[in-house]
């Protein structure tokens, strides 16, 4: 891809990636408008879904699955309107502070674009797996009456100095676990989505954890697929996140954690408050040495190699990648001793969030790409050591593999997935890469089994990063991602939530019954 047609689709998945790569079409729903106008803030809107959200919240998941899936078939039901009330339900249950219910979240709109990439008769499928868990958990916390997300009083009148300031306010609600004061600032947003998503931007940054970042990247995303008359009650939730975040710090008498006074005191060093980024690629190899960087030293010389290399001038894109690579690196270099690298393993949350963090800088107002990207490097940065061992395929797991044909080396990788050979599945699509042959057939057997696995509930959205990082990272290092993912699939085959082998995910195979497809 030439630096031209390179820079005019990253303006593309700046304008419409967020929104879970569904492109132009969300991008337009996300555009300028009065973002509470028609909702208000002092009602939960649930429109034209609230059937089905009340079918979701008050069916058990067993019998559910068939209700959806006559209603699909009938064409009584889109997919897009399901994962939209499902997201409703999600949040009118949960507000964003429920682990299996936030995690169901983050999951919606990935498997809806897995969807899209399926033939039409398994097209169902991971929308229906996704709704599957999301009823599962409302079930299991009790249902319909178990009811989260209020609607608020009437609004009352809050000040803030002015809009620069009401991020920090937020911020400050959060800090103060005050989440009737952060709801209340953030429903005086008045603009578009992407200023609530801005004006959360500071609290979003203030503390580390995987979910909250990914969280409000795919909950912003998910107002692009409802409409601007659910953002308030959709982005509500991330105050409540961030609020219960840290409520569950106080608690558990945790320090607060050190970017809070990292952050500000880099953004000083390196003159980055008020700065124009620049647009500076300075190659293949400094990106690559970037990367090493963010990934062998500490947290701190991690953020502070980000800031030095944005002060430099550096495109925040490029810097996106190398953090990106590092990521990427948890999973290439985990050792075979630590043998489950699907789920909440380092390298698949690393590569999760730096996504979040890549996605919300295309967007986000200039004076939070700095210290958002700043975060993600921090977050990227080893806590004690990096992983020592080799990356994966090493050069015995390669000479496992000795056939070349693509549809040969398809099939190795395949068997070495069935076997959890995680080894020879990446020498398998590492050699596919080395031959210049096409990636989709790839990202095809992959599918496959990120719908039909587990996946500890990350199978979806990890399936989704590696499309988009590959998409965005230059060719010299963009197949890493595609071997990261054979790895973590060949992890993820028959395993439960309880690391129990011999299991599909919850749901599956009496889906594809339902369907009439082979499971």
């Amino acid at each position: 891809m030439s630096p031209s047609n390179r820079r005019e689709f990253l303006s593309d998945v700046g304008r419409g990636m967020l929104a879970a790569g569904f492109g132009g079409a969300l991008a337009s729903e996300l555009g300028a408008s009065t973002l509470f106008a028609s909702e208000g803030s002092d009602s939960i809107r649930l429109g034209e879904y609230e059937k089905l959200v009340e079918l979701m919240r008050n069916t058990p998941a067993e019998r559910l699955q068939p209700i959806l899936a006559t209603k699909v078939l009938k064409g009584e039901a889109s997919l897009k309107q399901l994962i939209a009330a499902g997201a409703l339900a999600n949040a009118v249950t949960f507000g964003g502070c429920d682990y299996v219910g936030f995690h169901t979240a983050m999951a919606m709109l990935p498997a809806l674009e897995m969807s899209r990439q399926l033939s039409a008769d398994r097209r169902p499928l991971p929308v229906l797996k996704v709704l599957y868990r999301n009823t599962q958990q409302i079930q299991n916390v009790g249902g319909a009456p178990a009811t989260t997300l209020h609607a608020l009083d009437a609004i009352e009148a809050v000040e803030h100095a002015n809009d620069s300031n009401l991020g920090e306010q937020i911020r400050e609600a959060c800090r103060q676990v005050d989440v009737g004061r952060g709801e209340h600032l953030l429903a005086t947003v008045g603009n578009s989505p992407l200023d609530a998503l801005n004006a959360l931007q500071p609290a979003v940054q203030d503390d580390l954890n995987v979910h909250r970042f990914v969280f409000a990247h795919r909950t912003y995303g998910l107002v692009g697929l409802l409409g601007k008359e659910y953002a308030y009650s959709l982005l509500r939730q991330c105050v409540r996140f961030c609020a219960n975040h840290e409520q569950s710090r106080i608690e558990h008498n945790y320090p607060e954690s050190p970017i809070r006074a990292l952050v500000p005191k880099l953004l000083d060093q390196f003159q980055l408050v008020g700065k124009k980024l620049g647009d500076r690629d300075p190659g293949d190899a400094a990106v690559n040495e970037l990367s090493q960087t963010i990934y062998q030293c500490s947290r701190e010389q991690a953020a502070e190699a980000a800031a030095a290399a944005l002060a430099e001038g550096i495109d925040p894109e490029v810097v996106g990648e190398a953090i990106s690579l590092a990521s990427n690196l948890y999973v290439l270099r985990q050792g075979a001793d630590k043998w489950r690298t699907h789920g909440d393993s380092a390298g698949v949350h690393s590569s999760d969030a730096t996504n979040a963090w890549r996605n919300m800088a295309r967007v986000a107002e200039s004076r939070h790409v700095a210290s958002g990207l700043i975060v993600a490097a921090y977050h990227a940065g080893v806590q004690s050591a990096p992983f020592e061992t080799p990356a994966y395929p090493t050069d015995e797991q390669r000479a496992l593999v000795t056939v070349s044909d693509p549809s040969k080396l398809l099939a190795e990788a395949e068997d070495a997935i069935r076997h959890n050979d995680q080894g020879r599945a990446t020498a398998a699509i590492q050699i596919y890469g080395e031959h210049g042959y096409a990636v989709e057939p790839v990202y095809a057997l992959m599918l496959k089994y990120a719908v039909s696995e587990d996946g500890r509930l990350h199978g979806e959205k990890y399936y989704h990063t590696v499309r988009e990082e590959y998409q965005t990272i230059r060719p010299a290092f963009r197949w890493r991602q595609v071997v990261g993912l054979a790895r973590v699939t060949a992890s993820a085959y028959g395993y439960n939530r309880e690391d129990e082998h011999g299991f599909r995910a919850a749901g599956y195979e009496e889906a594809c019954s339902l369907l009439g497809v082979e499971a």
